[in-house]
């Protein structure tokens, strides 16, 4: 992908944690791309914080670096098949938003750089693992947003509840 690939990433991570973190964007707000994305995402990190709970009580992620570790850990395996689909790529996006709260939780993320350094390795991996796929597969606008806006309905999210189910259960290593 090109810089002006990641940084488009990039920036729908960065809008995706402001989402969560319900920090209000300047201007006009958020991009068509970042509004579904923040709906679909969010709509999978309340499932899965509600469906692993307790696998996520016991999820301790004490610094930035932490969370670096855990993310490619647990996102190396979510990919590990080599299957790419947007539902994989959705999660990315709802476990950028767990390890912030969880980073929160321990008040680690009092640090502007915290909020700087997450959006930036997700982007990173998503451009790295994913770009040439979603080039292929429409792009953001082309793809994504036509598979995800509320009316094309939301059949999809079940697959990818199911998947994030799978992806995090790699997470019992840490507790």
């Amino acid at each position: 992908m090109t810089d002006n690939e990641f940084g488009y990433i990039h920036m729908l991570a960065q809008d995706y944690l402001n989402y969560v973190l319900q920090i209000p964007q300047p201007g006009s707000g958020p991009s068509k791309t970042s509004r579904v994305l923040q709906d679909v995402a969010f709509s999978v990190q309340n499932q899965v914080e509600k469906n692993l709970k307790p696998c996520l009580d016991n999820f301790d992620v004490g610094s930035i670096d932490t969370a670096r570790i855990i993310f490619n850990q647990v996102m190396e395996k979510e990919f590990e098949d080599g299957i790419i689909n947007w539902g994989r790529i959705v999660t990315v996006f709802a476990f950028e938003g767990i390890l912030m709260k969880k980073l929160l939780r321990k008040q680690i993320a009092s640090d502007v750089d915290t909020y700087k350094e997450i959006p930036y390795f997700v982007a990173e991996f998503i451009t790295k693992n994913t770009g040439q796929w979603i080039r292929q597969n429409g792009g953001w606008e082309n793809g994504f947003v036509k598979k995800f806006e509320p009316k094309s309905g939301w059949l999809t999210l079940l697959e990818v509840t199911g998947k994030i189910c799978e992806m995090l259960c790699v997470l019992k290593q840490y507790y």
